[in-house]
C-alpha cells in the first residue's frame, strides 16, 4: 500500500477485517507499506499491522510477494504508480478521482484493460447497506420513473482561513478542490443510483485564495506557518445542474465552506412513485416514502438497514446494532478481493473513474464557457 496516513488508515482497517467478517477466496496478507517519510511510514506498518515498509514505492512494485497495489497517495502520485504496477502485473486499487484529468484517467484505464489486471477505484460509499437498498429499490422500479436527484457534499474544514495551505488545496497535487474531493462521491453515487449524465452546467467559488503554508500534516489539518503563506489554486464550493439520459433532472453542491457540517453527504431521489432519501451521517438508516400508501398511512418511514437481509449488514452485528464509516471500506475490499481470486462481477472500476471524470471536467468546461455543455463533448 502507497499511502499511510488518513486513507491509509482507513485501507488497513478493512484488510485487517475482511477476512474476520466475510468468508473470503484468499486470505488477504498485509506484505508492505510505503511512505516517503522513514519514521513515519515505520510507525504507521506497526501500529496499522504491516509486516514490512518500504520508503521508495518503486522497490515495493517489485517485490514478487506482492499481487497486488493499493494506492491512497496524493492524486499526482495516481499515474505514475499505477502506470508502473500494471507493468509489473498488479492488480491495482486506487483511491479517488483516479487522476489529475481525464486524459490521465483514460491512460490508466486502457493500461489495465490491455494488461488484463484486476482495476478498482475506491468510490467506497456504494458499499453501504442502505445505499445499497436505495440500488434495490430503484432497480425494482418502487419508485417508478426518476424525475429528480439532489445531491449536497458539505464540510467546513476550511472556513477558517487560517487552516494551512494543505495538499488538497494545490491544484498541480489535488487536481481540484471541493469539485474533485468530495462531488466525485456525489456524482458516482448518481450513476450507481439512477444512471448516466446527458449534460451539465457549473459554477464555483474560491472564498481564501492565500493561506498560511504548512510546516507540517496529519491528515486534513496540519502545523502553519506563522509567517509565510501560498497561493489557493483549487475551488472551495463547486455546484452544478445536470440532466440524465434517462430524463432526470439533478442538482449537485459541494462544499469545504458549510459551517458546521462537518461530513454531510446526501442525495434524495424522486420519482413517479415514491421518494427515497440518504445522509452519511445517519448512514444505517434510509428514508422512505410510497405514494402508493394509504392516506391514513402515508408518509416518511426511517429504515434501519441492519437486517440479516440487507447487503453485508448479516456479516456484522444483531439487528440495530448499527455500522459505520469504516465499514464500507471493508466491503469494498472484500468484493474487490473476490474480484481478484474467483473473477466475480465488480464495480467500481476505472471505467468509473474515467466516467466520473468526464463529469468532473465537463462541469469545469460549463464555467469556462458559462453554458450547459453535454458530457461527451470531453
Amino acid at each position: 500500500m502507497v499511502g499511510y496516513k488518513f486513507m491509509g488508515k482507513a485501507h488497513s482497517h478493512a484488510y485487517k477485517d475482511v477476512g474476520m467478517f466475510f468468508d473470503t477466496n484468499a486470505k488477504v496478507v498485509m506484505k508492505a507499506i510505503c511512505g516517503r517519510d522513514e519514521e513515519g511510514v515505520k510507525a504507521a506498518a506497526e501500529k496499522f499491522g504491516w509486516e514490512s515498509y518500504e520508503t521508495d514505492w518503486r522497490k515495493m512494485i517489485e517485490r514478487e510477494d506482492i499481487d497486488f497495489i493499493d494506492i491512497n497517495a496524493p492524486s499526482d502520485a495516481h499515474k505514475e504508480i499505477t502506470l508502473a504496477a500494471i507493468a509489473a502485473g498488479k492488480h491495482v486499487f486506487c483511491e479517488k478521482p483516479l487522476a489529475l484529468n481525464l486524459t490521465d484517467a483514460r491512460e490508466m484505464l486502457a493500461a489495465a484493460e490491455n494488461a488484463g489486471v484486476k482495476h478498482a477505484i475506491c468510490f467506497n460509499y456504494r458499499f453501504l447497506p442502505a445505499v445499497q437498498l436505495a440500488k434495490q429499490i430503484i432497480d425494482e422500479g418502487k419508485l417508478g420513473e426518476i424525475h429528480h436527484y439532489r445531491a449536497t457534499y458539505l464540510q467546513d474544514w476550511l472556513v477558517d482561513p487560517n487552516t494551512p495551505l494543505a495538499w488538497r488545496l494545490k491544484k498541480e497535487v489535488a487536481g481540484s478542490g471541493a469539485h474533485g474531493d468530495i462531488n466525485a462521491h456525489s456524482i458516482d453515487l448518481a450513476r450507481f443510483l439512477i444512471g448516466e449524465f446527458d449534460r451539465v452546467v457549473g459554477h464555483n467559488r474560491t472564498f481564501v485564495k492565500e493561506r498560511p503554508l504548512m510546516t507540517s500534516s496529519a491528515g486534513l489539518s496540519g502545523v502553519a506557518s506563522v509567517t509565510e503563506k501560498g497561493e489557493v489554486t483549487v475551488d472551495d464550493a463547486t455546484g452544478f445542474l445536470a440532466d440524465f439520459k434517462n430524463g432526470a433532472m439533478g442538482m449537485f453542491i459541494a462544499s469545504r465552506f458549510a459551517a458546521g457540517r462537518k461530513n454531510h453527504n446526501t442525495f434524495e431521489i424522486h420519482g413517479s412513485k415514491g421518494t427515497i432519501r440518504w445522509d452519511l451521517e445517519k448512514l444505517n438508516e434510509l428514508e422512505v416514502y410510497f405514494r402508493e400508501d394509504e392516506p391514513n398511512l402515508a408518509g416518511f418511514r426511517r429504515i434501519l438497514a441492519t437486517e440479516p437481509s440487507h447487503k453485508y449488514a448479516g456479516n456484522w452485528w444483531p439487528t440495530g446494532h448499527i455500522i459505520g464509516y469504516e465499514h464500507a471500506f471493508v466491503h469494498i475490499v472484500y468484493e474487490f478481493v473476490q474480484h481478484m481470486t474467483a473473477d466475480t462481477p465488480f464495480t467500481p472500476t476505472f471505467l468509473d473513474g474515467v466516467k466520473c471524470q468526464e463529469v468532473l471536467e465537463a462541469v469545469d468546461l460549463s464555467i469556462e464557457r458559462g453554458a450547459w455543455v453535454s458530457v461527451h463533448e470531453v
